[in-house]
């Protein structure tokens, strides 16, 4: 037979996932019994046991998805359909370190595109795949919900913000090498099996880390603070439409007496929410006028 004829499928049925051993599977039974439990439904818990098949393998295995089905009374197709949607659960062997590169927009204008590159080229490998020595997984991610320190790279979830090309080699090597690697804020670093245990709704058993904190940045503390009405903004970011604002160019001089908006005033997205369909008559621009008028 040759290779091309290797490669062409019979469309014959995947055989039965294998067992997990008699000692591994009564482990898990008793941690998915205790997980099961946290849930009025048993469904519910179908999430966090995907993350105990995970802390075992370092990936979901058929086997672990049929052990999820057996113990929530599921199908097998059914439990796939879910560990297939999230990202967040491996398909196939990962390295110890899941090393995702944020790619989204202002990571990627700041320098995650040039990191994530750069990566690929040292260690060797692309996007979703592990170097030979099991150590990294490398992938490109979506947003961290870390903007204020893009450009941003996560490592089994832990963030390692403000990163160069430079600092991310530096960090994978230390990584491959075993040298001790603490992330910019949050709790210590684990291997990706052991985050997956943590995440499955166990105990974090590494000292101090439930008290480590990896808090926002100022930027987004602020923008919180406005959006509540906690703060006062100090500068308009837009000008009234069609005019220059009061002082010079477009932000208000510090001196400038505070007041309130009239309401031919466009304020910014930071202020108080107002009318602004272009349809709505009462839109300090007007109704908007139909194609061609």
């Amino acid at each position: 037979m040759t290779a091309s004829n290797q490669e062409v499928s019979l469309g014959m049925p995947q055989l039965p996932a294998p067992a997990y051993p008699a000692e591994v599977l009564a482990r898990l039974e008793a941690d998915a019994k205790e997980v099961i439990a946290r849930y009025p439904g048993s469904r519910s818990a179908l999430l966090p046991l995907l993350h105990l098949v995970q802390s075992e393998e370092g990936y979901v295995s058929r086997t672990g998805m049929a052990f999820c089905a057996d113990q929530l009374g599921l199908t097998t197709a059914e439990v796939t359909a879910v560990a297939t949607f999230y990202t967040m659960y491996r398909r196939r062997p990962s390295g110890d370190y899941q090393v995702g590169v944020c790619t989204n927009t202002l990571c990627a204008v700041m320098g995650g595109d040039a990191i994530f590159d750069r990566l690929k080229e040292h260690l060797g490998v692309g996007n979703d795949e592990t170097t030979d020595d099991g150590k990294v997984t490398l992938e490109h991610i979506e947003c961290n919900a870390a903007c204020d320190f893009a450009p941003v790279v996560m490592v089994n979830w832990e963030f390692f913000d403000n990163q160069t090309p430079e600092s991310a080699t530096r960090l994978v090597d230390d990584l491959i090498a075993g040298r001790t690697v603490e992330p910019t804020r949050g709790a210590p670093l684990c291997t990706y099996k052991d985050t997956a245990r943590i995440l499955a709704g166990f105990p974090d058993p590494r000292p101090g880390a439930v008290e480590a904190s990896g808090g926002a940045g100022a930027a987004s503390l602020i923008g919180l603070k406005l959006a509540r009405g906690e703060a006062a903004p100090q500068a308009r970011v837009v000008g009234p439409r069609g005019e220059t604002p009061r002082g010079t160019k477009d932000v208000q001089p510090e001196d400038a007496a505070p007041h309130d908006p009239s309401p031919t005033e466009h304020l910014s997205s930071h202020d108080a929410p107002q009318k602004t369909s272009a349809s709505d008559p009462e839109h300090p621009a007007g109704p908007a006028a139909e194609e061609g008028e």
